[in-house]
């Protein structure tokens, strides 16, 4: 079940829906009589019931949709999922053992591995979509860089999870683009400007629901540039997994429903390759992951 912020050739105005198993068709959540009405997507999540998901599953499996809002998907405008979340995004460093490699060979030599999980966070004063431009500020960075990760989006707040009961504190999972700019990055000895820029959050197509894939989720992760293939991986290959993530986040620190996790990106970035690969104006990058879809960008 994908999650989606939507608008239409009719009602340009965002609406939250769900899309069909065949996904050719939205369906506008509000128009089913579920527990309330939900305002977008991050109000969706924060108070969405169990009775409703089920009732929404039994829908999309339906042959007919004729008692809802349904807009043909070619004729709406797929945007961001959580154009603004309710925290900064969380993130994970160095999360695959190859990206640590061609990090110590071409980013910094004297990062060592660490013994553990490196945690930070992005600044995300808005988050932008499928089709969106990125604003790559060449005027204060020339190393525009990508980075596929799979983003964890928390469905129930909680504090102190055991790695046993994390599943059942996640909603769902997307594809995140964690852009950065490589030259401030080195400049300030940290990763929070250089991943912080306006346009540097990319989020989308949908919010795939935990239901469709199993747990531990084992997804093939992917990004293009210009249809060239740099990053091929999966997530069973993460040095953290996201129960460990998770389980260890939530000591001390309570976790948000709505709250985002990006779980760190495989080897093939573009500071990983002898000479570098940055993206440059014109640019076209697409983020893929296994079941939850593409994320493609533009830069400006």
């Amino acid at each position: 079940m994908k999650f989606v912020s939507f608008s239409s050739i009719e009602d340009t105005s965002k609406k939250v829906g769900i899309l069909s198993k065949d996904e050719l068709f939205v369906i506008d959540v509000n128009s089913i009589s579920l527990s309330k009405f939900f305002i977008d997507v991050n109000d969706l999540i924060q108070g969405i019931s169990q009775d409703d998901i089920i009732k929404l599953k039994n829908i999309i499996s339906e042959e007919s949709f004729n008692d809802y809002n349904v807009f043909k998907k070619e004729e709406c405008t797929i945007h961001v999922p959580i154009e603004k979340p309710i925290h900064d995004i969380l993130c994970v460093g160095v999360n695959y053992k190859e990206h640590l490699e061609e990090t110590q060979t071409h980013f910094d030599s004297s990062f060592e591995e660490p013994e553990k999980t490196v945690y930070f966070t992005k600044r995300v004063t808005k988050a932008i979509g499928p089709e969106d431009e990125i604003d790559a500020h060449f005027d204060i960075n020339n190393q525009l860089d990508y980075e596929v990760e799979l983003g964890v989006v928390i469905g129930k707040t909680g504090v102190n999870i055991e790695k046993e009961y994390v599943e059942d504190y996640i909603f769902g999972y997307t594809v995140i683009n964690d852009i950065s700019a490589r030259k401030l990055q080195k400049e300030h000895v940290q990763w929070f400007r250089g991943k912080g820029l306006d346009t540097f959050t990319s989020l989308g197509p949908c919010i795939l629901h935990k239901s469709a894939v199993s747990f531990p989720v084992k997804l093939n992760v992917y990004s293009r540039v210009n249809d060239e293939e740099r990053q091929n991986s999966n997530t069973e290959l993460f040095i953290s997994d996201i129960s460990d993530i998770i389980s260890e986040l939530s000591k001390g620190m309570t976790l948000e429903a709505g709250d985002i996790i990006a779980t760190g990106t495989p080897s093939g970035v573009g500071m990983g390759f002898s000479p570098p690969l940055y993206m440059n104006s014109g640019d076209v990058i697409e983020c893929e992951i296994e079941s939850i879809g593409i994320l493609k960008n533009y830069v400006k």
